[in-house]
């Protein structure tokens, strides 16, 4: 229990979930590092948050959940501070899995994210992201957070709380298909064999669905009916290729 970073939301001080160096030492590039670095806090969770009652029985009605994730500044090694990395599980009856909506709220943020048919990365994306953007990660894809500033990440998500998260393909190919280091310089992780060039995207406004750069996310919630592509991604194909550029 983390108490020294509580997050006042809602009128409430949330706990975090904390992940620590320890939770993350799979997936981290820099095993010369690890070998003599202390455990350390990298980064904090604070899920199921909702600003009122009200609020919060209609983001339970509608099977979703509003996140914020706080990244300080940290070099792994010679490696940029990231999250652990997850997929999402396919959505009963479709051949979609769950997707998941970002917000940067303060710093800068690279998404690093990668699809995995069968044992193989067929495409892998990256976005960068300020404040106030807002980055859509489609169906079949899993995703990674950089904080590659020297300021603390802060962003909040919006996702169907309808399933767990998927953390062992990262963990089982020791990371993302490519590592971020502190230097800027991009490498691709071995362990994946080959892998496909990187595809460089910018975050996108989608005015049907009311995500404006200027307007907080979490106001959704008075339009919910623009959030559900997070439970129905099926019936949005037209989203996907948007996202995706295609």
């Amino acid at each position: 229990m983390n108490l020294d970073r509580m997050l006042p939301f809602g009128g409430k001080s949330i706990i975090p979930d904390t992940r620590r160096i320890s939770d993350m030492k799979d997936v981290i590039y820099d095993k010369e590092w690890l070998k003599n670095v202390s455990d350390a806090d990298l980064y904090y969770m604070y899920r199921d948050l909702a600003t009122c009652k009200e609020d919060q029985v209609l983001i339970n009605k509608n099977c979703l959940r509003y996140d914020i994730t706080i990244i300080p500044p940290f070099n792994l090694g010679n490696e940029l501070v990231k999250t652990a990395g997850h997929y999402h599980p396919v959505i009963e009856g479709t051949e979609h899995t769950y997707p998941e909506v970002y917000e940067v709220l303060e710093g800068e943020a690279h998404y690093l994210i990668q699809k995995l048919e069968g044992d193989k990365v067929t495409d892998v994306v990256f976005i960068e992201a300020k404040k106030g953007d807002k980055i859509i990660i489609p169906p079949n894809y899993g995703h990674v957070t950089i904080n590659p500033s020297d300021k603390e990440l802060k962003m909040a998500n919006w996702v169907s709380n309808d399933f767990s998260s998927i953390y062992e393909p990262y963990k089982n190919y020791r990371g993302a298909a490519y590592f971020e280091l502190k230097n800027g310089e991009i490498i691709p992780n071995t362990n994946y064999g080959e892998i496909p060039e990187m595809n460089y995207l910018k975050p996108i406004n989608i005015a049907e669905l009311g995500f404006n750069r200027d307007e907080d996310m979490y106001n959704l919630i008075k339009e919910v009916e623009n959030l559900h592509f997070l439970n129905k991604p099926h019936e949005y194909v037209w989203l996907w290729e948007l996202v995706l550029d295609i």
